[in-house]
């Protein structure tokens, strides 16, 4: 986890150098372990006081259960940070595992690569309707996560789906 928040300070300063006045928003996962440990909830709040005014989001990549999710999406809002469920659909993200969780979320990450990967390319426009309608229900932005060409974007714009990220718009890498 300390190499994590290390990081993701070494990323803000310099984008803080290279970013003139633009808004600037920087996300890191944390798995179940990560999240439940208070010394890493500590951790990512001192980091946000540390990187203003750049804005940060926390994606967890597992479900957690209710009560769980009530006390670290509380703490995390008391300090600007927004909460993202990642990979909703696939892994233990299902529907079932974590539509408990939704109320309490900003967020949902909707992956294409991991159908993908799995085989199940053809199963991504039924799913990811099925996932923009649950963002609707329930008020949530939904990121469109593995778009790698214009065939992908046109499929988020059918969908109305504006926070995209993937190859498409470069590889990561150290500004």
């Amino acid at each position: 986890m300390t190499d994590q928040v290390t990081l993701v300070e070494e990323t803000a300063n310099a984008i803080k150098l290279n970013s003139g006045n633009n808004k600037v928003v920087l996300s890191f996962n944390l798995n179940r372990e990560q999240a439940n440990d208070p010394l890493a909830l500590g951790a990512v709040i001192s980091l946000k006081k540390r990187i203003l005014p750049i804005a940060l989001i926390i994606e967890l990549t597992e479900s957690m259960p209710l009560d769980q999710i009530k006390e670290f999406s509380l703490l995390l809002h008391q300090y600007g940070i927004s909460l993202v469920i990642d990979d909703v659909g696939t892994g233990s993200n299902t529907f079932d595992n974590i539509k408990h969780l939704l109320p309490y979320v900003d967020k949902i990450k909707f992956a294409m690569q991991n159908l993908r990967m799995s085989g199940q390319a053809d199963k991504i426009p039924d799913s990811l309707k099925f996932w923009v309608d649950q963002a609707k229900k329930f008020r949530l932005d939904l990121i469109l996560e593995g778009v790698e060409d214009a065939k992908d974007q046109l499929l988020a714009k059918k969908y109305g789906i504006d926070i995209q990220q993937g190859y498409l718009y470069g590889k990561p890498a150290m500004v």
